[in-house]
């Protein structure tokens, strides 16, 4: 079953209780299919640029080391194959640290069979968890409380009370 953290906007706790719901964002953690096949392409939908520079980086790397060693086609294909798959590993990582970079703030974990089970289970515990507004109603004199008419056990042969406790200066 798949696993969300769930990030919102950076802001005091008092601002993080109204914070609006369409804010959250919903980091699935796992394998990423998107950016494992397109991989530029995925990170510029996601706006994460640092990732996508060192990911430029990188291929740019490992195109001039691949050329420097005289590398065949097949040996490319491995390590361009090797690279979106680290890409597609990772690619929840890396959305996760953006938003943290940008200010924003990891809230929760949920889990569902989808985003959307994830979605509401998560907000059902967030709104279990609000604070409810208290109402103030004056007390109500309902008199004394009823007068004891049932009789107490009766307690050992000694007078001790039954159970483990003696009475207070009884004998032990």
């Amino acid at each position: 079953m798949p696993v969300f953290t769930v990030h919102a906007p950076r802001a005091d706790d008092d601002e993080l209780q109204q914070a609006a719901p369409d804010q959250f964002r919903f980091v699935r953690d796992g394998f990423y299919v998107w950016a494992f096949v397109f991989g530029p392409f995925w990170l510029l939908y996601r706006r994460l640029w640092l990732a996508l520079l060192g990911y430029l980086v990188v291929i740019a790397a490992s195109a001039v080391a691949l050329t420097a060693l005289h590398a065949g086609s097949g040996t490319r294909f491995v390590v361009a194959l090797l690279l979106a798959s680290l890409l597609g590993l990772e690619a929840g990582s890396l959305w996760r640290w953006t938003l943290a970079r940008r200010g924003w703030q990891s809230v929760g974990v949920a889990i569902g069979e989808d985003r959307e089970i994830a979605e509401q289970r998560f907000f059902d515990r967030w709104v279990a968890g609000q604070p409810q507004p208290i109402g103030f109603t004056l007390p109500i004199d309902r008199g004394a409380p009823p007068a004891r008419s049932i009789p107490l056990p009766a307690s050992s042969i000694h007078g001790d009370i039954f159970g483990s406790f003696p009475n207070p200066g009884g004998s032990r």
